[in-house]
């Protein structure tokens, strides 16, 4: 059972749209579903918001700290509130899958995600969720910093979004604990496929000359 779900992004107006706050796109989505307001909490150094699902209380969290401090958040409202690792959910960006699709995963590498990084260390655990939203992979490891810092192409963030609605529908299961459902319900969630492009006319479709009346004869 998910108690807590935290989103990871950078805080401040010039990294609102980047990728890498698509964890952050994710919580204000899923704060909007459940109609709670997620506000400043110097105690946990974050946004925060409370909500209460069927009697189970649920906290909303992103840290304010920027991405490599992301752990501090995490492991001061969990310990307040005696949260276990495999109870939290940690929804952030990811660039080893195409944007419009997600994974969902337990425990693992932190695969050098500065936000997973210091989530690892402060929590003393890998063994929290984590819901991987697509950014893709500029294909150049060089260019990595400047891809996750950036605006997404309007196509890509369209692709995001959808699949930010799309895998919100699986957030039910994750609040009671179904994961099997949750996974299968993430995982079958694609984005649907673009319709083939029309044929182009061939070159002699191009030259012939409209059909008509034929020339009187002399």
């Amino acid at each position: 059972m998910i108690k807590l779900f935290v989103g990871l992004g950078n805080p401040g107006t010039e990294y609102e749209a980047t990728r890498h706050n698509a964890g952050f796109w994710w919580i204000d989505e899923l704060a909007r579903t459940l109609k709670v307001s997620l506000t400043p909490d110097k105690a946990y150094q974050a946004k925060v918001a409370r909500a209460n699902v069927n009697g189970q209380t649920l906290w909303l969290l992103e840290p304010q700290t920027f991405m490599n401090l992301s752990g501090r958040s995490v492991s001061a409202l969990a310990r307040f509130y005696k949260i276990q690792p495999e109870e939290i959910l940690v929804v952030h960006d990811e660039l080893d899958v195409v944007p419009g699709e997600a994974k969902l995963k337990l425990g693992g590498s932190h695969a050098g995600h500065n936000g997973l990084r210091d989530i690892h260390a402060q929590l003393g655990s890998d063994r929290y969720w984590r819901l991987r939203l697509g950014i893709g992979h500029p294909g150049v490891k060089s260019e990595v910093v400047n891809w996750v810092l950036k605006k997404p192409a309007p196509e890509q963030r369209e692709a995001i979004e959808a699949c930010i609605d799309r895998t919100l529908k699986a957030a039910p299961a994750l609040m009671e604990g179904q994961m099997e459902k949750a996974t299968l319900l993430i995982h079958t969630s694609k984005p649907p496929r673009p319709k083939p492009p029309k044929p182009a006319p061939t070159a002699q479709a191009v030259a012939e000359p409209p059909a008509g009346p034929t020339a009187p004869q002399a």
